[in-house]
């Protein structure tokens, strides 16, 4: 039996997400994702430089891509718990605050639901 717990993540990227943050941690240096919770566009992260977004005890810190934090909202994250999200990048313009706003391309989550042996795994 595989130790799901030691292969999956709660977040991952494609190579495509990855180059994008590469970029803009070249310009801005470390940043941080918070995965928008917002009424206009759910499924867009949202990126800042390290320090211009603050956590607190609503946020649930789900793991790193690219060395950067990956945080969401516990209610949000508590909805998506069976899910592992994707960090995607689609055309289009991000968040007005985000880092990725501007580049004629924008972060997306996508989802992908667990498995059960998965589901069991992370909850160890």
């Amino acid at each position: 039996m595989t130790d799901h717990a030691e292969t999956v993540a709660r977040v991952t990227a494609t190579p495509a997400a990855l180059a994008l943050l590469a970029d803009i941690q070249a310009e801005h240096g470390p940043v941080i994702f918070h995965q928008s919770g917002g009424c206009c566009d759910g499924s867009s992260p949202m990126c800042y430089p390290v320090g211009d977004f603050r956590t607190g005890d609503s946020d649930i810190l789900l793991g790193t891509v690219g060395g950067a934090p990956v945080y969401i909202g516990r209610a949000q994250g508590e909805a998506w718990a069976h899910t592992q999200l994707i960090l995607d990048v689609v055309p289009g313009r991000g968040g007005m605050f985000s880092l990725d706003n501007g580049r004629e391309v924008r972060f997306l989550t996508r989802g992908r639901v667990f498995s059960a042996a998965e589901r069991a795994a992370l909850s160890r």
